[in-house]
């Protein structure tokens, strides 16, 4: 059996202008960091967390596994993030803030080829009322790895004001998943919530971006990690589940293949059981090394 991509239940954004909190960042039991130049960072301070975001980086941090992203300015300094950043090893990928159209994540992943790098992934940022119409053409984006949205930019945005059930934010939602299943591409990020001191409406709010097509979520606080790691983090049961509807398919070869509970077993239950596996192996993985 082909062993699962591992899917990132948590997102920490981490401040570009803070060295000193980026390593100690790795150690708050996030899946992966986001290390943030855009809105964390004042206009004037830009240049100097920008290098010292590109030393750290360079400087091959442990990551424990964790993933490591930067979330470069939608403006006019974004090429300047792309150039400070492009080829360093420790680099998973970067996440397009304000990304308007498809041709805003063409314009980067057009830039890091020019500059040599082959290997960086984007995450484009979907803040905008065009961002979500575009979004067909955004997660069919060279390089495109993962969409998240921006969800307080968003509401602004279309004069959204969403209550407790975040009902108005649906729509939106199921477009951004619709999306990036018809494009082939992970399941999208969750949102980051402000919720910072109630467990109880985050676990609430999380279970509910699960339910929706998300896959993962992410933070602005280390509080929130448990909580989103515990909605994202699937049961053994879950886990056995999903390895015996893999094993069987895999020994139906060509023929029909039948779960333990005699249903079909298709295309789409194939992809939920390598879904479970994506983040039961990270979980595992996770608790290994805690």
């Amino acid at each position: 059996m082909i062993a699962p991509e591992r899917l990132p239940r948590s997102y920490l954004y981490v401040p570009g202008n803070a060295p000193a909190k980026l390593g100690k960042a790795l150690t708050r039991g996030a899946d992966a960091l986001i290390v943030d130049l855009e809105d964390a960072v004042p206009p004037d301070g830009k240049d100097a967390a920008r290098r010292a975001v590109a030393a750290w980086l360079g400087s091959g941090p442990d990551t424990g596994g964790a993933e490591l992203w930067v979330r470069v300015n939608g403006d006019a300094a974004r090429d300047e993030d792309v150039r400070a950043l492009a080829g360093l090893t420790a680099l998973t990928g970067l996440v397009l803030a304000k990304t308007e159209d498809a041709g805003h994540v063409a314009a980067v992943a057009g830039l890091l080829a020019d500059l040599g790098d082959v290997a960086t992934l984007l995450m484009p940022l979907l803040e905008t009322a065009g961002a979500i119409l575009d979004v067909r053409g955004i997660a069919r984006a060279p390089r495109v790895h993962r969409l998240q949205m921006g969800e307080v930019d968003l509401a602004a945005d279309t004069g959204l004001d969403p209550g407790p059930d975040e009902a108005e934010l649906a729509f939106a939602r199921s477009m951004t998943v619709l999306a990036s299943a018809a494009a082939g591409i992970r399941p999208p990020v969750g949102p980051v919530s402000p919720v910072t001191a109630d467990p109880e409406a985050l676990a609430e709010s999380t279970d509910r971006v699960r339910r929706q097509g998300f896959v993962g979520r992410a933070c602005i606080h280390p509080a929130q990690i448990p909580v989103v790691h515990a909605a994202f983090t699937p049961s053994a049961r879950d886990v056995a589940r999903a390895e015996d509807v893999l094993a069987r398919f895999e020994s139906a070869g060509s023929g029909v293949a039948l779960d333990a509970e005699g249903r079909l077993i298709d295309a789409a239950v194939i992809r939920l059981a390598r879904r479970t596996l994506a983040t039961g192996d990270r979980a595992a993985r996770a608790d290994s090394t805690s």
